[in-house]
Parts: structure tokens; sequence; C-alpha cells
């Protein structure tokens, strides 16, 4: 009688529990991969949605409160020898690792105890972001140390392979691309969305008449950081603004999420005086179920890889103007499924840009329908997420070299 294979066992490790996109590839994996073959655990830095839905879906988390996002010497120290602490006790098969200080310190302490495979998920690179060049320097060392500790590292777009590689020798045969998928989801109706968000408002009693054909809904879902580029986004709502008073049409913009720019966005948009047509509404569940209330998505965001909300907005037929950066440009084709904004460090240019491209879309309805149904098309064809899930599966299967 043929003895049964043990099942692998695997350890995914992520910073922070708060639910943004490398927390959603990381739920999708640790709870679609076949649990016949699978014992699996997530190591989660702090609270956070992301851990509470790990445990309503019946998955162990490891917790690891002394995983944080800003660098701390003494805390780094700490955080590896941590981590070297449960690879010893867990005795793991493969620990798959995702953002940067994870995938770091990680990686190390994964070589020091001989875990047989070492995974890393590239959700975009640091040296990216609006950093020092000394910084950025250090930055891509870490990044090319994480790559070459690892035995495979999964970039997520195309770009973000060319990025990498580009920068850092001898990392190119160690890198695989595997996009993000997408299991299309069941929406709400745009009556039912609209009535939710408008309750997130405070235009009760107010003369404002939401449901106008002559009042345009822009959204947008990201968390509260500077890479995302909310700054920008109502600066170009500003000029939107008024622009469509001109015109005697109202707008109003929606951002769903958290973080920590939102005293500072809060502080912003009070100056502005925008605080009748933008509306920071903090974290929903299921966010992009409400998709279905915008005219038109925006993200505005100054670094990206490949943002899973364009493929969620894509598949809720949305239109989107979005900055042309990472990945982004692998989901949306310019003028066929959104409008792609060059990146400009200049604030006032690239508003104008995004409030040109908004109005294009915001005044031709047939253009903007158009574009979702071409979105659909193209996440359905090339954004699988059973395709996802056995692409990765095959890397765990890989046999590593060293």
């Amino acid at each position: 009688m043929k003895k049964k294979e043990k099942n692998i066992k695997i350890i995914y490790v992520i910073t922070k529990a708060i639910w943004g996109g490398a927390q959603k590839y990381v739920f999708d994996l640790a709870t679609n991969l076949p649990k016949d073959k699978f014992d699996v655990s997530v190591i989660v830095g702090g609270e956070g949605l992301l851990k509470e839905k790990l445990l309503e879906s019946r998955i162990r988390v490891i917790p690891f409160s002394q995983m944080k996002r800003d660098i701390n010497l003494f805390k780094e120290i700490q955080t590896f020898f941590s981590l070297l602490k449960i690879f010893i006790k867990e005795k793991p098969d493969i620990i798959h690792l995702n953002s940067s200080k994870a995938g770091g310190l990680g990686a190390f302490a994964g070589r020091v105890t001989g875990i047989k495979k070492i995974i890393f998920t590239g959700h975009g690179w640091a040296f990216n972001e609006d950093r020092g060049l000394f910084s950025k320097i250090v930055i891509a060392i870490l990044h090319w140390l994480t790559i070459i500790l690892s035995h495979k590292t999964i970039a997520v777009s195309q770009n973000t392979k060319r990025q990498i590689i580009k920068k850092l020798p001898f990392v190119s045969k160690k890198i695989v691309v595997i996009h993000n998928g997408f299991k299309e989801q069941e929406l709400y109706s745009r009556d039912e969305a609209r009535e939710f968000l408008f309750q997130k408002t405070n235009l009760f009693g107010k003369s404002v008449n939401l449901w106008s054909t002559k009042t345009a809904w822009i959204g947008t879902i990201a968390e509260l950081h500077k890479n995302k580029g909310i700054d920008i986004a109502i600066k170009t709502i500003e000029k939107l603004s008024q622009k469509f008073k001109e015109q005697k049409q109202s707008l109003v913009y929606f951002v769903i999420g958290e973080g920590e720019e939102r005293k500072n966005l809060e502080k912003i948009i009070k100056e502005k005086k925008l605080d009748a047509e933008i509306f920071l509404i903090g974290n929903i569940e299921n966010a992009s179920k409400y998709l279905n209330a915008f005219d038109v998505f925006l993200l505005s965001s100054r670094t990206e890889a490949l943002p899973y909300v364009l493929l969620e907005s894509g598949n809720a037929r949305i239109s989107v103007v979005t900055t042309n950066v990472g990945g982004i440009s692998e989901i949306v084709e310019d003028m066929k499924t959104g409008i792609l904004v060059d990146k400009n460090n200049d604030t006032e240019k690239i508003s104008n840009d995004f409030s040109n491209a908004l109005i294009t879309l915001l005044l031709d309805s047939e253009t903007r329908n158009k574009m979702g149904y071409e979105a659909k098309n193209k996440i359905e064809k090339e954004f699988s997420f059973y395709e996802m899930i056995k692409k990765t599966i095959e890397i765990y299967k890989f046999k590593s070299s060293k």
C-alpha cells in the first residue's frame, strides 16, 4: 500500500495586516491552495482586516507585533531573531515572503535555518518611491540581497521585472512574472451602491441632488498613503469642480480606504473648501462591491506594480483614469480600456492632465461605456485568478538549487 505523501508546509510572511493589494494577494493564495496538499500558516505584522479575514477562513495566523514598516536597526535585529525562532520551531518546507522588509529579513532568516524553498513576491520596488538618492541606493541593495537569498522571486507585472533587472545584476534568471489574478464577484447595483455611500457623507438636508444626471460620481479605493497620490487627486477635483460649475454641473469624489495620510488629506480638503465634494469615508469591507456607484474610477498613484483595484474596476465595467506607472499599462490600454496620464512630479501639471482626462470621459458616456466593456473583456482573458494560483503552485514545486 502506497504511503500518503506528507502535506507541504508553507508559511506566508507579510509586514502589515491592513487590507491592501499585497494583503489581498496573500489572502487569495492562503485560502485557495489545495487543502489536501498544503498546510498553510501566515505570519502577520500587527492587527487589521487581513488577520481577521484569515481567521474567519480558518487559516492559522502567527501574530508578529515586532514587524513594523518603519526602519529601526534595533527592532530589525529583534525581528530577525524572532523570525529565526519561528522558522526553527515550525520547520516549514516553503516560506513565501511579501513586502520589502518581510522579504529581506525573512530571506536571511530562511537561509540561516536551511529552509528548502524561499519565495519572494515583489509587489513593487521601494526605490520607486519619493526618497533621497542615498535612501534609494540602500533600498536597491536590500532588494538585491533579498532576491539573491530567495530561490525564486515573483514579479506581478512585466514592468516590475524589467525595472529590477535593469537596476540590479545577476537576478534575471531568478525572477518569473505571474500577474495578479481576479475572481469575478457580485456587485451592488448602481442605486444600492450610491445610497450606501451617500449615507457616509455630510450632505443630509443640503440642497444637493446626487442622483441628478448633472452630478458626476468619481471614486478611488486606495490606502491613504503618499504613494497613492490622493493629494494629486484632490488638486484634480479642485480644478474639475471649477470647470463643472461653469457648466452648471456638479461632482462628488469618494475615497474608500484608510491610512497614515488621513489628517494631512483632511487638512487639504478643508483648506480648499471641498468638504461638500470630497469624502474620505474610511475602510469598507468588500469595497469593490460598491464600484457601480461611480461614473469613472480615478487612481492617481505615484508608484504601483499591478493594482488589484484596476482589475476590480474593469470587472465592474467602470472606465478608469490612472497614472502610467509600474504595470498599470499591462491592464489599462490608453484610450481603449481607460486613459493613462504620464507621471509628472509637477503637481500643477499632472492635476491638469488628470482633470482633462476626467472631463473627456465624464462628458462622453458612449466612450465611457465602451471602455468599460473593453476593460472587462481584457481582464477575463488575461488576468485569470485560477491561472495565478496554478502558476504559483508550480513555483512552489520547482526544484531549488541554491
